[in-house]
């Protein structure tokens, strides 16, 4: 026996499933757009001053940078050598200008809740500088300069 309205109901469920598989299709390729979120200056400071932070590129150690109180930086290879600089905000860009050099580096920092990472702005996201630490301790500066200390 056949239910009342049955015929009726078969093709709007497989419409609604159709339109189902398609919503989902779409929301899985926004997330990652989505997720990526860049930080501002402020939240920017906020997560780094006081700190030296660690990155890595290619899941290798890459560098480290202190972060000083108004907006200064010590940046190094890890290699003993330091080079100071200041950081600032730029449009949606965190720019960052080391003596010596003399136009800026402006980076996307992102945050996606489980990793943040910095991308200069234009390049590929596989290049991407993924924090891979934090630490309230001074860079180790011991050369080529040695006897000049980068310590606040």
């Amino acid at each position: 026996m056949r239910r009342r309205g049955a015929a009726l109901d078969a093709k709007p469920r497989g419409a609604h499933l159709a339109a189902m598989k398609r919503f989902c299709l779409f929301a899985l390729l926004a997330l990652p757009a989505q997720a990526e979120t860049k930080m501002t200056a402020t939240q920017f400071g906020a997560f780094s001053e006081g700190y030296t932070v660690f990155f890595n590129r290619h899941g290798a150690p890459y560098g480290a940078e202190q972060y000083l109180k108004n907006k200064q930086v010590i940046w190094s290879f890890l290699d003993g050598t330091c080079q100071r600089g200041i950081w600032f905000g730029e449009r949606d860009e965190i720019c960052f200008l080391y003596d010596d050099q003399p136009d800026a580096l402006c980076w996307y920092f992102f945050d996606d809740g489980q990793r943040k990472s910095a991308r200069i702005v234009g390049d590929d996201p596989a290049d991407d500088l993924v924090v891979s630490g934090q630490s309230k301790s001074p860079l180790s500066c011991p050369g080529p300069d040695v006897g000049v200390s980068y310590r606040p």
